[in-house]
């Protein structure tokens, strides 16, 4: 059974105690997050049920592990022969969650 769900502005396939690191969430380490009406499609013993935009009444339950940031990225921006060069670093902040169950509500 796994599910395709939108979080965050992307989306994500998810299964049952499947890890991922999305954008940062509110809340603490430990609490549950329920995403409803973020199920787009949804796959169970071979039956594919596909949403319009999403399969009503079905929830993903998310259990937030920790917060962190991500890898650091380099801008550089420059324009050759005007002397214009801007150097600026960037490292997103993530919160990594796990899939606790895909539910029917």
């Amino acid at each position: 059974m796994y599910a395709i769900i939108r979080a965050c502005g992307k989306q994500y396939r998810v299964e049952p105690g499947a890890v991922l690191d999305l954008d940062r969430l509110v809340g603490e380490p430990g609490q549950t997050v329920v995403l409803e009406d973020a199920v787009l499609l949804i796959s169970q013993d071979g039956a594919v049920t596909i949403g319009t935009p999403t399969v009503p009444g079905m929830k993903v339950s998310l259990e937030i592990g920790e917060h962190l940031r991500g890898k650091k990225i380099v801008v550089f921006k420059m324009k050759r022969r005007k002397r214009y060069r801007r150097k600026q670093g960037h490292r997103q902040e993530l919160t990594r969650v796990t899939v606790k169950d895909i539910v029917l509500a």
